[in-house]
């Protein structure tokens, strides 16, 4: 708290002096700098400015001070000080939408989650989909099995509200999720077994990005990203597909 702070650095100060520690930097954390103007923001900055000023004063002279998340990085230039720790901002996704969305932002999300149907097949109109029948078709259509389930990562709250690229269209996920599947109404377009679909990804082919599934299932894109389990595998890679490197 502010009131412990003057013993403390000059508590560090004096185990600096004696060579039991180097203070080598100063650092705090914003609570709501997602929110921009949010009076949160500029109370925490003058603080930690203060904070800086008594440590100075009490003989540190740390090598890097840093304040600045990734929504403090690309909103709050006078929060920079020494360095500053960009997080979900590095793998392409906006901290929040009041910041703005990824594209506004310069940001190209990082992460693609794909599956191939593993089942195709015909169904009349009234046929029940998935657990408790919460989806009927509503005339004549294909149904489209998807390998992913909420074993896997995908909230069960996408279920009947997250959108998914597959036959050349946005789809919803149809019914409810299942521990390592889901089902898309694919409307009586052309499909097979095998064929990609794509949860979320950059959007540079069209297809849904996180911050889509997070607006879909009443989240934030971090938790949609790092909820893909270890069951899902991974391949990481280098090339854009727009520019081929």
């Amino acid at each position: 708290q502010p009131a412990d702070w003057p013993a403390f650095v000059a508590a560090a100060r004096a185990a600096e002096a004696e060579g039991a520690v180097r203070v080598t930097g100063i650092w705090s954390h914003f609570a709501c700098a997602d929110e921009p103007g949010h009076p949160a923001n500029a109370a925490q900055l003058d603080a930690f400015r203060e904070a800086i000023r008594l440590a100075e004063r009490a003989g540190l002279d740390p090598e890097v001070r840093h304040h600045a998340n990734s929504p403090a990085t690309l909103t709050l230039p006078e929060s920079h000080f020494d360095l500053v720790r960009t997080g979900v901002s590095v793998y392409g996704l906006s901290p929040s939408p009041e910041v703005g969305v990824a594209a506004d932002l310069g940001l190209r999300p990082a992460m693609t989650l794909s599956a191939s149907l593993a089942l195709v097949k015909q169904v009349p109109a009234g046929h029940g989909v998935s657990y408790g029948y919460a989806y009927r078709t509503h005339g004549p259509t294909t149904l489209g099995l998807v390998p992913l389930g909420y074993a896997d990562g995908v909230p069960r709250h996408a279920s009947g509200t997250a959108p998914v690229l597959a036959a050349g269209a946005w789809r919803t996920v149809a019914g409810r999720v299942a521990m390592d599947q889901f089902v898309l109404d694919l409307g009586g377009d052309p499909a097979s077994a095998g064929d990609e679909v794509v949860l979320f990804g950059p959007g540079d082919r069209g297809e849904p990005t996180a911050e889509d599934w997070a607006r879909a299932v009443g989240t934030i894109s971090y938790e949609i990203v790092t909820r893909i389990s270890a069951r899902v595998s991974r391949t990481h890679t280098n090339v854009r597909p727009d520019t081929g490197g």
